[in-house]
């Protein structure tokens, strides 16, 4: 029995390969445990870590920070590519609010911490630990790791202070959204409000009664410069018929026009009568309102398609087919010229049959080849967050250069290829599945190991008065921030109480407290708000991190 003694103890490569899936495996499994409504699903691998080294199991240093840093930048890089296609639409279609009111949680956060740091005896280190442990930010602790190494300073004290003060964190923002639902929220406040979402489709039916647009074709009038909007179907005499850009438009047509809903008011000027028949129910069968037409769903598979413009393929007036609309990543984009396609993308598709068969043979539409995920781009995308996090950046003011590093190199590029890789003819696509995966083992690897490294210290700390200090100042910097600026999103901005709880929880990276607030609040507010704030929430605590540090330590 003494060789599966040593597997454990005895430091080596398989040892610490052992050590870390052990705690990986054993982590996950108890994060499945609900209790209260509430589980830590991967977060308790962190803290399988720390009970793992508070009973004295250890691997190779070298080991252990290469798996760590391996784990976060697999991690980051992942998360980058994930929100990267969101990232800058987040800015529009009303987004900016949230975002700002997201960015007054982390500032606000921030603010207090370097504050709480100068009249208290917690250290900077300490204190920027306690602030990503009360905001359940890991990849913010790692770039705050990664500017103390630059630094020369010890990291371990940060890892330590962000552990004592996680629990808190998760279950603070779930206390505070039930203190400002009981003594703040008012029944109006409950009330679902439409998200402003430009990318939202919208399908209507409009009757030609403007003289101004009698006989002239679809292509001069989408010139004019009104609101965005493609024709799906034209009825003219009983007939049915996709209308291609040369189409001319006569007094009395009816047609289908696919756009927003804000702009749908716009195009009854433009076209002269908007219907009132409800077009955008999903039981709809769109195959039986026209036999002769078919609607078929077809996906972008072909690598020469990537990154094209859907005008540049000219398959409407080629194969006298129309494209209404594109689903990408869950959310529907109106297929307009200008739009670049994506692999992955699914095409919603009219025509005749036989036209549609032509045109799959143009897209692809063949799943099994999205499977392949393409690792050489994953790599590669890699190495250049690296290289940018390595790059000194000079601040006036700090002595010495500022590098983005492990956390905030591969993030930076990982949204950037994933908005805008496909315009470059990259191929970045892969499955959901594929991307949750590369994510989990990134951020399981990272989590073991930073659990591992605090957990010698961890319960002799909670114990000292100072680890009482360490977690209730973090519980304050959780509640305050969160709960002001739940007010004024509330009371001066006038947002809803389910938009409100998404972009708390979105600016505070917490998974967990969306999930009370989906339980709590009707309808699907509160994901689309986190949604919206999440990667420029995440984004700036991984820089502000490192700032935090730069500037004051």
């Amino acid at each position: 029995m003494e060789w599966l003694i040593n597997l454990f103890v005895e430091q080596s490569a398989l040892q610490a390969v052992i050590i870390l899936s052990l705690i990986t495996a054993i982590g996950l499994g108890l994060g499945k445990i609900h209790i209260c409504g509430i589980s830590l699903g991967v977060t308790f691998v962190f803290f399988t870590g720390i009970l793992a080294g508070h009973l004295g199991l250890a691997i190779d240093p070298q080991m252990l920070s290469y798996a760590e840093s391996f784990g976060l930048v697999l991690f980051v890089y992942s998360l980058g590519l994930q929100v990267g296609p969101g990232f800058f639409s987040s800015f529009q279609r009303g987004g900016y609010r949230l975002n700002l009111l997201g960015l007054g949680v982390i500032f606000l956060g921030t603010i207090m911490a370097v504050v709480l740091s100068m009249t208290t005896p917690i250290s900077l280190p300490d204190m920027v630990g306690i602030l990503c442990g009360a905001t359940t930010n890991t990849p913010a602790l790692g770039a705050a790791q990664q500017t103390l190494k630059q630094l020369g300073e010890p990291t371990s004290g940060a890892a330590l202070s962000c552990a004592v003060t996680y629990p808190l964190g998760v279950v603070g923002v779930i206390f505070a959204i039930v203190v400002i639902r009981k003594f703040f929220v008012r029944p109006s406040d409950m009330q679902e409000h439409e998200h402003d979402d430009s990318n939202h489709t919208y399908i209507a039916t409009f009757q030609i009664h403007n003289p101004a647009i009698f006989n002239k074709s679809i292509q001069d009038i989408a010139q004019v410069g009104y609101p965005k909007f493609v024709i799906s179907r034209l009825w003219r005499e009983g007939t049915v018929s996709i209308p291609t850009s040369e189409k001319i438009l006569k007094e009395n047509d009816r047609i289908l026009v696919i756009t927003t809903e804000k702009d749908a008011p716009t195009l009854t000027i433009l076209f002269g009568e908007q219907e009132k028949r409800d077009w955008n129910k999903e039981d709809i069968d769109w195959n039986a309102i026209d036999s002769k037409l078919i609607s078929k769903h077809i996906i972008v598979t072909r690598p020469e398609i990537n990154g094209k413009k859907l005008g540049s393929l000219r398959l409407r007036n080629t194969y006298g087919i129309n494209i209404s609309r594109v689903l990408r990543s869950g959310v529907q984009l109106l297929a307009t010229p200008g739009l670049v396609l994506q692999l992955g993308d699914r095409l919603t598709v009219v025509g005749e049959a036989a036209a549609i068969q032509n045109v799959e043979k143009v897209l692809g539409n063949t799943v099994k080849t999205l499977k392949d995920p393409n690792l050489a781009s994953i790599f590669i995308g890699i190495i250049l967050g690296l290289i940018v996090g390595s790059i000194p950046i000079a601040i006036p003011g700090i002595s010495s250069p500022v590098k983005l590093g492990l956390a905030g190199g591969p993030i930076v590029i990982g949204i950037l290829i994933g908005a805008y890789g496909p315009r470059l003819h990259l191929v970045t696509y892969t499955t959901r599945s594929a991307n949750l995966m590369l994510r989990g083992i990134g951020l399981s690897l990272y989590l073991a190991c930073l659990g591992l490294d605090a957990g010698a210290h961890f319960f002799e700390t909670v114990m000292r008065p100072e680890g009482a200090l360490w977690v209730g100042i973090g519980f304050l910097i959780t509640f305050i921030p969160v709960v002001i600026m739940a007010l004024v999103s509330l009371r001066l901005c006038k947002m809803d109480f389910g938009n409100t709880c998404g972009m708390l929880c979105g600016s505070m990276a917490n998974p967990m407290a969306l999930n009370y607030a989906n339980d709590i609040i009707p309808g699907d507010e509160p994901s689309v708000s986190y949604a919206t704030v999440y990667p420029l929430g995440m984004f700036t605590r991984v820089i502000i991190a490192q700032l935090v540090l730069m500037l004051f330590l």
